[in-house]
């Protein structure tokens, strides 16, 4: 079984948390011991535009995931200076992908996960990157070894469509972007 956790919190970014989960939910089409799950410390928590989430797990489950996906949003300043919230996230770079949408860079940063290495984020995230260490290129993804981090909402095609190239291969890739893509540069029904 892959298992994939998408870690949501109060506050997230709605199109961080569901056009990854749409289009990790794609790959259980290609490769069916696919197995995604969103997390949180709630059994619900609210999006920045006020949409409930309901969650399948607690981020204690990312301690086994094979990808750890951390969204973005309003909220991640406050989790970032939670210690409570950063000692339960058991988490492996030798063995685990682990990776950020926009500001969830400031989590990764937060655990460690960037020290010594370069980082992408959103514009607004840019300077409290920075000032935790980390050197942000202006970059849609950057990658070092299992770390990524992604910028602006969109990037999540690239990064999601990085991700399941790492673990199922290039042409379930392909496959998984085409069925998102306009009429005209993709359109693959793999459902």
């Amino acid at each position: 079984m892959k298992k994939i956790t998408i870690v949501a919190f109060e506050n997230f970014t709605d199109i961080d948390v569901y056009l990854a989960w749409d289009l990790f939910n794609r790959v259980r089409f290609i490769d069916p011991e696919w197995s995604v799950r969103i997390v949180g410390t709630e059994k619900i928590h609210t999006s920045v535009t006020g949409l409930p989430l309901k969650t399948h797990g607690t981020i204690e489950e990312c301690a086994d995931a094979d990808v750890v996906f951390f969204a973005s949003g309003k909220g991640v300043r406050a989790l970032i200076k939670d210690e409570q919230y950063l000692n339960r996230l058991t988490l492996d770079p030798s063995r685990q992908i682990i990776c950020s949408m926009c500001s969830g860079a400031l989590i990764l940063a937060a655990l460690g996960l960037l020290d010594g290495i370069t980082a992408t984020t959103y514009p607004t995230a840019i300077d409290e990157l920075k000032a935790m260490g980390v050197t942000v290129e202006d970059k849609a993804l950057v990658v070092h070894g299992n770390i990524a981090t992604a910028a602006g909402c969109m990037a999540a095609i690239d990064l999601v469509g990085w991700i399941v190239e790492q673990k199922v291969g290039a042409v379930a890739k392909e496959e998984v972007l085409a069925s998102v893509q306009p009429v005209g540069k993709g359109l693959v029904c793999i459902y």
